[in-house]
């Protein structure tokens, strides 16, 4: 992967600094993209708001591959009159926007940082998730990334780009955010925590680092 540039979305939140990380290590050229600058990385370009009228035109030039982290995460009170609607906007039509920009610029791979809650909140005993199982998309997160999925393999099949999705779990690691903060937090204090959901088998956990440098070595990227 040395001296190909590969642009990383959401590169100044928790899993994209991870993956820009891990990208350097392997020689890559990272052009990291953030919503509005923040963080240590010099190298951001801020792009304001993602979604379909987004304009990357600017910022696919000489790129071999995309990594799209950005997203609308978990929103701990949801103030959006439609959630679903402000879900999709961002991580539904802000990504098939971006992919249909990347085609158009001949970029050859395509790669979706979706989530495990596509496939759904629980596992049967037995009966692990797999790539070929079926969806049960576990509330509006999960129903926009499932909705971006569908939408990327109808154009890679359009257009030929490699399109490449990957369903991480809960990750954590230094500098983490939302339940996993929250649940470190708690137990700090006098607040029980459930053994349960340490252990879920639908929400295992996965340290940052560990992910990011094992998923750049299997994209061939190590």
């Amino acid at each position: 992967m040395k001296d190909r540039t590969v642009v990383v979305t959401g590169a100044n939140g928790f899993v994209g600094g991870a993956v820009c990380a891990a990208l350097r290590q392997t020689g890559a050229l990272v052009r990291p993209i953030c919503r509005s600058r923040s963080g240590d990385d010099p190298d951001q370009i801020p792009v304001g708001l993602i979604g379909p009228d987004t304009d990357w035109s600017t910022l696919l030039s000489d790129v071999d591959s995309i990594v799209h982290c950005a997203a609308r995460v978990h929103q701990m009170i949801d103030k959006s009159l439609d959630p679903l609607q402000a879900f999709r906007e961002v991580n539904t039509f802000g990504t098939l926007n971006l992919a249909h920009q990347a085609a158009r610029s001949g970029i050859r791979r395509f790669v979706f940082v979706s989530s495990i809650k596509v496939s759904g909140d629980a596992t049967v005993a037995g009966r692990p998730f797999h790539a070929d199982g079926v969806a049960i998309p576990d509330g509006h997160y999960g129903q926009s990334k499932m909705e971006a999925e569908i939408g990327l393999r109808k154009i890679a099949a359009a257009t030929g780009m490699e399109c490449v999705i990957v369903r991480p779990p809960l990750v954590y690691g230094p500098g983490v955010r939302a339940n996993f903060a929250q649940m470190i937090r708690d137990s700090r204090h006098d607040h029980p925590v459930e053994p349960a959901v340490l252990c879920s088998p639908a929400d295992p956990v996965m340290q940052t680092g560990a992910w990011a440098g094992a998923w750049a070595a299997g994209m061939g990227w190590g």
